[in-house]
């Protein structure tokens, strides 16, 4: 209904909607894509384009394959002790997202290396045969053939970020907030952890409410596979 997707929760989170925490949701995706793609790409067009193919830099892309294989409360934990106590921003949106980019970061770099490294050679070698600096054959001709899959990488990135309970359960989620966040130093709500706390510690709660914030997160991460398609078929 209207009232659940844009009402506050009541009454113990059994009645009402659950606006906060999708606009939280959004905020922390956000903020997680503002942190983590640009620095993602940009590795990813170091490591594929300029770096030299030594032991350090085949050291730097096992460690990478390493991140990604590491279970997320684990970063949880890391993004407390360093965003949360170290450099004091405590419980907010802010060491959320920044939690969750340092989670993000190596399947971005390892999907846009890889879609990076699958352009031609022929591309590069035309392009400054024809005069263009290697900047210039990165950023008009490698990045826009490589296109498709960075988004593809990034989409993946974002949507495990999206879905993740763990890292911002110690960094950024509040168990209950009936309203929207102020600034990025303020907690917020969240889906993933919504749907974990009305599930397991909420007694007497509808099934109802379970089920349609599930609905919502699932809606939510595929309209941004929508959006990426979408994307990619105009690129």
């Amino acid at each position: 209904s209207l009232e659940f997707l844009s009402g506050f929760p009541r009454d113990g989170m059994r009645q009402g909607g659950i606006l906060p925490a999708i606009i939280g949701t959004l905020y922390l995706t956000l903020g997680t894509a503002v942190f983590s793609v640009p620095l993602g790409i940009a590795a990813a067009i170091y490591l594929s384009e300029y770096a030299a193919d030594s032991p350090l830099t085949r050291t730097i892309r096992i460690a990478i394959i390493n991140l990604a294989g590491i279970p997320s409360v684990v970063y949880g934990l890391f993004g407390l002790g360093l965003f949360v106590l170290f450099l004091k921003f405590g419980t907010s949106i802010l060491a959320a997202s920044l939690t969750l980019s340092i989670m993000t970061l190596p399947v971005i770099i390892s999907t846009a290396e890889e879609s990076l490294r699958s352009v031609p050679q022929g591309f590069r070698t035309v392009s400054i045969s024809l005069g263009a600096t290697r900047w210039q054959t990165i950023r008009h001709i490698v990045l826009k053939e490589a296109l498709p899959g960075i988004l593809t990488g990034v989409i993946l990135g974002l949507e495990r970020a999206a879905g993740e309970t763990a890292p911002i359960l110690f960094t950024g989620a509040a168990f209950f907030l009936p309203r929207l966040p102020g600034s990025p130093f303020d907690a917020t709500m969240a889906l993933p952890y919504h749907l974990f706390v009305i599930s397991t510690q909420v007694p007497e709660m509808p099934i109802q409410i379970q089920y349609g914030t599930a609905l919502v997160l699932i809606v939510f991460v595929l309209g941004m596979n929508l959006i990426a398609n979408f994307i990619r078929s105009r690129a």
